[in-house]
């Protein structure tokens, strides 16, 4: 019994202590980041990649009705339809990602990861302060499940920026064996280029989301955090 009340003292500092400390450290660390160069290219030339599939010769047939009356080899080429070119190697080995892409993902991954934990942990906290259910005097508790609910909102939006990325990557694969079977389709290769600019563009969005949930959180919590503590007080202060 004393270790399991250890276990909650201690998980109870650890919750105080991501709001007072860890939440405004945090939000200074991102509002740096939103300053780094590598963040802010306003050309966004510069984050381009080059698409190593050349273009094929075109293949020029001579005779091609030669035993074929015209309708026949009409009523042909239409049933075949366009097929695209088979590939099975790439001219330059494997097809790599756009490095300059990847290495800022990789590096707002973690960001992203560290606010849906440290949530987790906030939302148990204030789970657990909920006191049972009773008649009246229940003000307090309205404000605590507000905020349980605040938390597992950014919770919730901070995985659908990881599905995101998971779906930058799918597309642009896509886009990329397209590329590959249809070479000779110029609208294709600019179709990369449009989406490598939206996600750089998404990437410094996602930065500047994370960062605000930060503040909002801490702001939220910090304000009430007498009734999220006592719920069952006998002040009466609205939530802010």
């Amino acid at each position: 019994m004393s270790s399991l009340l250890k276990v909650d003292i201690e998980f109870i500092l650890r919750a105080e202590d991501l709001v007072a400390n860890f939440f405004p450290k945090k939000l200074l660390e991102l509002d740096h980041f939103l300053k780094d160069p590598s963040i802010n290219i306003t050309e966004l030339k510069e984050i381009h990649s080059d698409i190593n599939l050349p273009v094929p010769d075109p293949i020029l047939f001579s005779n091609l009705h030669d035993g074929l009356d015209a309708q026949n080899a009409k009523k042909r080429k239409l049933e075949d339809g366009m097929t695209g070119t088979k590939v099975f190697v790439m001219p330059d080995g494997m097809m790599k990602s756009n490095a300059n892409l990847v290495d800022l993902i990789e590096k707002v991954k973690p960001e992203i990861r560290t606010l849906i934990e440290k949530c987790n942990t906030v939302k148990m906290w204030v789970q657990l302060l909920i006191p049972r259910i009773e008649d009246g005097n229940n003000f307090g508790v309205s404000i605590q499940e507000e905020t349980v609910a605040e938390l597992r909102t950014v919770e919730g939006e901070a995985a659908s920026y990881l599905d995101q990325i998971s779906r930058y990557y799918i597309t642009r694969a896509k886009l990329v064996s397209k590329i590959a079977k249809y070479p000779h389709v110029e609208d294709y290769r600019r179709t990369v280029t449009e989406i490598d600019e939206k996600e750089y563009i998404s990437l410094k969005i996602i930065v500047s989301e994370l960062r605000n949930q930060y503040v909002t959180l801490h702001d939220m919590i910090l304000k009430n955090i007498e009734k999220i503590k006592r719920p069952r007080s006998s002040n009466a202060d609205a939530l802010y």
